[in-house]
């Protein structure tokens, strides 16, 4: 996989895999949906949802068992997870990533490293009280969280994951803008969007948005990221 670095936050010049490891499949439905399910249908987007329980030895599809020392909840069992890991990624291609609350933060940064990945990425979605230690420690290369509270399974972090690092792909989203502007892609949060009608219910379009000077638009732009960020996330200029 090549990278243009023309661009300030580049695309990623070809198709990008997602391979999705889970126990609850019909979460992934969404991805049909809007320029993401676009994109699969166009082959941009490789993405591949296995149900772990079909690797289970369990008469019933069972991946779950107490956990060793007592306490609340179940924990999923290494064999069924180790075993569809290594199915779906024989030789250890892909970066094998575990969505978990202990994780690193998926921040912008995380993001753009993870869309240059030339395999593609591994997305095990963990549930019940988590996966059996084990299973990381042979087969996971990173753990990453969506931020600083617990959700019932890695489902909706995968689906969040994968929606912000497609948006790097080329053929996704239609212009190259459309990444290079965004929230924290400068550093900064995004300034305000307007469109038509010029006025809304007393409400008006600020005159240097519809003046054509191109250089005045830019310099509005960068005041209201300053002022936006300085208001709603002074941290981000501590950096």
């Amino acid at each position: 996989m090549t990278v243009d670095s023309s661009q300030e936050l580049p695309y990623i010049t070809i198709d990008m895999k997602f391979e999705i490891l889970t126990i609850f499949p019909e979460y992934f439905g969404v991805l049909s949906q809007s320029l993401i399910g676009k994109a699969i249908r166009e082959g941009v987007l490789d993405v591949s949802v296995t149900n772990i329980r079909d690797y289970s030895k369990d008469k019933h599809s069972k991946t779950d068992d107490y956990p060793y020392g007592g306490g609340a909840g179940m924990v999923m069992t290494p064999d069924p997870v180790v075993s569809a890991i290594e199915a779906v990624d024989p030789d250890h291609k892909l970066k094998r990533i575990y969505l978990s609350p202990k994780g690193k933060q998926l921040k912008q940064a995380l993001v753009e490293d993870l869309a240059k990945e030339e395999q593609g990425l591994l997305l095990l979605c963990g549930d019940y009280e988590g996966i059996d230690e084990r299973i990381i420690d042979l087969c996971i290369d990173e753990e990453i969280s969506i931020g600083d509270y617990v959700l019932t399974g890695g489902e909706l972090p995968a689906l969040v994951l994968i929606n912000a690092v497609a948006r790097y792909v080329d053929g996704v989203l239609g212009s190259s803008e459309s990444t290079n502007e965004e929230s924290f892609s400068n550093g900064l949060l995004e300034y305000p969007h307007y469109t038509r009608p010029a006025v809304y219910r007393g409400l008006k379009v600020p005159e240097v948005l519809q003046s054509g000077n191109h250089g005045e638009i830019a310099k509005w732009r960068k005041e209201q990221s300053l002022r936006i960020t300085r208001e709603r996330r002074p941290d981000l200029l501590d950096h």
